[in-house]
């Protein structure tokens, strides 16, 4: 943890955000803080990351902690929860961006394979949304959870059986929490996002960005600020819940000519 455990609690909202150590979950923590949130950046191997982070947000007048923990081991999942809790005083929303990807031809794909993205993309996006949930509904004001999930789960490509095994069950996930923590409080609210092409990783080669370009109506790439402006709408807007919600610039319904 970058700061110490009593600094002054403010009013301004505190937003946790799980895979925060790089790429989109490092741009969503950025986003939020720069719109005000004191952040809680999560991170499992690239704490180094998420730390640099933290004290650079402090340095620009911001409040931001780090904190690890491997989300598939419940225990150390619900004492990163609690410790941010601890420092913030309080959880005001969750972004569960914390998730695996790997591709591997079917006939390689083992059962250790699928179990490692269940129990990741699944397994520790549910504790988070339980602890984190359950914090939220003994608060009067309640929260509010985003889960990040992807668009082509309803349109699922090849080489990724198990990655989209376990994330196509973030739909059902996301709508299960908004109607269980609604009953505990309704002021707590739960959504997700899916994405679609933001921030492409650096060894895309030139000839696959562009057909993935091509397949959008926006022709083009998402930014993470694009897709940080969906999750602050969800985080902020307290009469949408169990949606999930396509940011995919029309990928999810765009066939394009072949």
């Amino acid at each position: 943890m970058n700061q110490a455990d009593s600094q002054p609690k403010t009013k301004s909202p505190v937003a946790l955000v799980t895979g925060a150590g790089r790429r989109v979950g490092n741009g969503i923590a950025r986003t939020l803080a720069a719109q005000g949130y004191r952040v809680a950046l999560h991170a499992n191997s690239s704490l180094a990351a998420a730390e640099r982070t933290a004290s650079e947000v402090a340095a620009a007048g911001g409040e931001a902690i780090a904190l690890a923990a491997d989300l598939r081991d419940q225990t150390a999942a619900r004492e990163m929860i609690a410790r941010v809790r601890g420092h913030f005083g309080r959880i005001d929303g969750l972004v569960n961006n914390a998730a695996i990807w790997s591709a591997k031809p079917l006939e390689q794909v083992t059962a250790d394979d699928v179990r490692e993205h269940f129990e990741i993309n699944t397994l520790g996006t549910f504790i988070c949304c339980q602890e984190a949930g359950l914090i939220m509904a003994g608060q009067p004001t309640g929260g509010a959870i985003v889960n990040i999930g992807d668009w082509a789960v309803v349109r699922p490509y090849r080489d990724h059986a198990a990655y989209f095994t376990a994330k196509g069950s973030i739909p059902a996930l996301t709508r299960a929490f908004a109607v269980e923590l609604a009953a505990r409080n309704p002021q707590v609210r739960v959504n997700a996002v899916l994405p679609g092409p933001v921030l492409l990783p650096e060894d895309t080669s030139p000839q696959e960005r562009k057909q993935i370009i091509d397949a959008t109506l926006v022709a083009r790439e998402g930014t993470v600020e694009e897709l940080t402006a969906a999750i602050v709408l969800l985080l902020e807007n307290r009469f949408i819940t169990g949606v999930c919600l396509p940011v995919d610039g029309g990928r999810g319904i765009f066939a394009p000519p072949r």
